[in-house]
């Protein structure tokens, strides 16, 4: 077992992951759609339930994100062409979106990232959201 000092906590693991993307803001990342970048909504089924999708987002549950996008996968998503696909991870916070993006980078999809503020930042921005 590692000593107390080895450890690190969620917060700095976070920030530790986020200094590697190159985060998205709603905006940017509505015109980044407009122009082939994959939104990809990891929010869980209750979430997006209760407060809509954004349109043309693909939806992957967060514990099936690796194997849907992996272009070599073969449980891949049709969308999930190349490793130089840009994708937007979109979590309902922005928190486990940043996590989610450093592993697809792991998985070599280097253009991956998350929106800041996810979801609920997406529909405070007045960008669209169905029901």
């Amino acid at each position: 077992m590692s000593e107390q000092g080895d450890r690190v906590g969620i917060d700095e693991l976070l920030e530790r992951v986020r200094e590697g993307l190159d985060r998205v803001e709603p905006k940017q990342a509505f015109a980044e759609a407009a122009e082939g970048a994959l939104l990809v909504d990891i929010r869980y089924a209750a979430l997006r339930d209760h407060d809509g999708l954004i349109p043309g987002a693909l939806v992957v549950e967060r514990n099936e994100l690796e194997w849907r996008l992996d272009p070599q996968g073969s449980h891949r998503a049709p969308e999930a062409v190349s490793h130089d696909l840009r994708v937007v991870v979109i979590c309902n916070e922005g928190y486990a979106s940043s996590l989610a993006a450093a592993s697809l980078r792991d998985l070599g999809l280097h253009r991956a990232t998350d929106l800041i503020g996810g979801f609920q930042a997406w529909r405070a921005a007045g960008l669209p959201v169905e029901a």
